[in-house]
This record gives C-alpha cells, sequence and structure tokens, in this order.
C-alpha cells in the first residue's frame, strides 16, 4: 500500500491553481489526431469535484451553439496541459447541477469580489 502512496504522490502535478466549484476556467487538453498533436482550449464553469488525491476530477460546463457541453478531466492526466483560472464564483453548493436545467442569464453564477485591504 506505502509503495501505491509513493508512486502516487511522484506523479501528481504540483502547480495547480486553486479550482473551486462555480469558477470559470480555461482547460489546455492535448488532442491527438491521428499522428499529429494539437492543444485544444475548453472554457466553462465547474460544476463539480469529486474523489481527491491522484484520482481527482472535475467536471467543465459550458453552452456551445445553443446545446450544453460537460466534460471530466482529471487533475493529473498528462492530457490536461494547463489549468487557467479566469474567474472565482460565489456559489453555496458542492455540487452545481442544478445549472443544466437553466437558460440564458439564470445559468449565470456570480462572481466572488475580492475583499481588499486597506
Amino acid at each position: 500500500m506505502d509503495a501505491l502512496k509513493l508512486i502516487a504522490q511522484s506523479s501528481m502535478k504540483e502547480e495547480l491553481p486553486e479550482i473551486n466549484v462555480g469558477s470559470t476556467v480555461k482547460v489546455h487538453v492535448k488532442i491527438k489526431e491521428g499522428q499529429r498533436e494539437r492543444i485544444q482550449v475548453f472554457e466553462g464553469t465547474v460544476i463539480a469535484k469529486k474523489h481527491g488525491g491522484i484520482s481527482e476530477t472535475f467536471t467543465v460546463r459550458r453552452v456551445s451553439y445553443g446545446v450544453g457541453v460537460e466534460r471530466v478531466f482529471p487533475i493529473h492526466s498528462p492530457n490536461v496541459v494547463k489549468v487557467e483560472l479566469v474567474r472565482d464564483g460565489f456559489v453555496r453548493r458542492g455540487k452545481l447541477y442544478y445549472l443544466r436545467g437553466r437558460v440564458g442569464k439564470a445559468a449565470k453564477v456570480k462572481q466572488k469580489i475580492k475583499k481588499t485591504e486597506e
């Protein structure tokens, strides 16, 4: 069991931003098409985080051409090149599955206002 933990810790990524539910993120994903590789950006709202440790995943949702698209990304996957935090959202739930039934402005998440110290 200790050997598994050592392998898991060695393969974990160090430079990850603070990904919270409700945040808007840009996920840079490696796509392989035949012999070519390219990086595709998927931008959307994080609606769920699951598990923990090496098997941690997060679900990102966006609306593309009027159709809701959700993708589940493993945080420590070699195909996830980079995760950029666009903005923090203010939510009071752990999972935002209720956004699936909403359309337009009702599906928006409020932006978290950062307090500045004076």
